[in-house]
């Protein structure tokens, strides 16, 4: 038997190393960084999109949109308090047409018309001169009641849900230009209403979000909405079909299932009556009924977030403090009388009853913040108009990893550095900055040539 020298053997392991070994290693360590990297662009994704979602609204108030534009005019809606589209037109106040004398007559004419209450104006092209003229026209009003809001609402997506078979199923007859300001408009009532009928990644959050292993992208950002619409509930009778699929133990087709309910036989009157929804079963009741509301029933509890299957310890507490459920709600000194340990049973607990007291203090209370008007800076309309030094408003429109994109009012966002957002040292920016919140911000930097705004938040926002 004859051996192979030292110096074979050794050829031969490293042969094996730089041909086997080593590939599989640097692949494996390849994929691993991949994914990492997937999962927390991913997250950054998701808690941008959670963000946007719960976007403060402004409630069931009658409601202009205006989509701007230039060459092309000014699409403008006049929608109901529950969305409906009243009205539709085009306006052309600006260059070249510059009709705007007849533009302002016509926009007078609906606000009185149809008694809106706040106009919403899409953030994109014309944005800054669309808002100056409503301004203007809102002015040259003699009115006995206060003139309507005025908001700059994002259209990001916006013309992808107009083309959208969403879209279409609504508004069949209806050019894609009308679909566009209605989705404006509807976004300023309810945010998460209108942008779950949108494809996240169309919304203009995120990054990289194209890059990123698209079937994880999916599932995260289809828990994130669902998660968002059960924390807010859904108003039952208001809902569209496509809202109602993202509630708990709802789909497409139950969804569907409730929505031609609603239609042949009006309004529900109390949860109750969702049994009588075909293929609607007692396990698909059980999960989706808390998440659904119905103002003005005739038991409260229909418009809370307690359970049905709670509504009988909650009648009991009433009974003991011997006064009904409606007075339970409205008198904290008849809930400061109950003793929750009382009603502890082995399929009620202690957490559970003390959700029920926290939701009777504010029963349908919406997590969401107000909504608050917001002026941009008048001096500064473009790029040009910038100089280091200068402190402006702005809106955050987007978050990454690295930094903060701020809009104030040029048509280009700028960057806020995750090194500029504060005073101290920041690992996360959603940490000190949200999307949609109005900031102050200073310029340090403007690159013509690029189009490139540097910003900072340091020693701004201090409250």
């Amino acid at each position: 038997m004859t051996t192979r020298p030292f110096s074979a053997c050794s050829a031969i392991t490293f042969d094996g190393y730089k041909r086997l070994l080593q590939p599989s290693i640097e692949t494996e360590f390849t994929n691993l960084s991949k994914e990492r990297a997937d999962e927390e662009a991913i997250r950054v994704f998701a808690e941008n999109l959670r963000q946007l979602l719960l976007g403060a609204p402004l409630g069931q108030k009658r409601v202009m949109g205006i989509d701007p534009g230039f060459r092309t005019g000014c699409k403008v809606v006049c929608l109901d308090a529950q969305g409906n589209l009243l009205h539709h037109e085009a306006i052309f106040p600006h260059p070249p047409v510059n009709h705007r004398a007849q533009a302002t007559i016509h926009v007078q004419q609906m606000l009185s018309d149809y008694h809106i209450e706040a106009i919403a104006i899409g953030n994109g092209t014309a944005s800054r001169e669309t808002k100056e003229f409503v301004d203007d026209a809102l002015k040259e009003m003699k009115q006995t009641e206060s003139a309507p809001a005025v908001f700059v609402v994002s259209e990001d997506g916006a013309s992808v849900y107009s083309a959208s078979k969403v879209a279409r199923d609504e508004f069949p007859d209806e050019d894609v230009t009308v679909r566009g300001a209605v989705s404006i408009g509807r976004r300023l009532m309810d945010p998460l209403a209108e942008l779950v009928k949108i494809d996240p990644k169309s919304i203009g959050v995120g990054q990289y979000q194209h890059d990123v292993d698209q079937t994880m992208l999916k599932h995260s950002l289809d828990q994130t909405v669902e998660s968002c619409v059960n924390l807010v509930g859904v108003n039952l009778n208001t809902a569209s079909q496509h809202l109602l699929t993202y509630v708990s133990g709802l789909g497409p087709v139950l969804a569907q299932n409730i929505v031609d309910y609603r239609k042949a036989n009006g309004a529900f009157t109390s949860r109750a009556q969702l049994k009588k929804v075909p293929r609607l079963g007692p396990a698909a009741y059980q999960q989706c009924a808390g998440f659904l509301r119905i103002p003005n029933a005739k038991n409260p509890l229909d418009n809370s977030a307690v359970h049905p299957e709670s509504y009988g310890v909650v009648e009991q507490m009433a009974k003991d403090c011997h006064c009904t459920v409606s007075d339970l709600i409205s008198q904290p000194d008849k809930r400061a009388q109950i003793d929750i340990h009382r009603y502890v049973t082995s399929e009620i607990g202690l957490p559970t009853l003390t959700d029920i007291m926290r939701e009777l203090e504010k029963p349908g209370r919406d997590p969401r913040e107000q909504i608050e008007e917001f002026e941009f800076d008048s001096s500064v309309q473009t790029i040009d108009d910038l100089h280091e030094g200068m402190e402006l408003p702005g809106i955050v429109t987007n978050i990454t990893n690295f930094g903060a994109f701020v809009d104030i009012g040029v048509h280009q966002d700028g960057l806020v550095h995750v090194s500029q957002l504060a005073d101290r040292y920041v690992t996360d920016p959603t940490q000190v900055v949200r999307l949609h919140q109005h900031v102050r911000v200073r310029v340090i930097g403007v690159d013509l040539r690029r189009q490139r705004i540097s910003l900072s938040m340091k020693g701004m926002n201090k409250k």
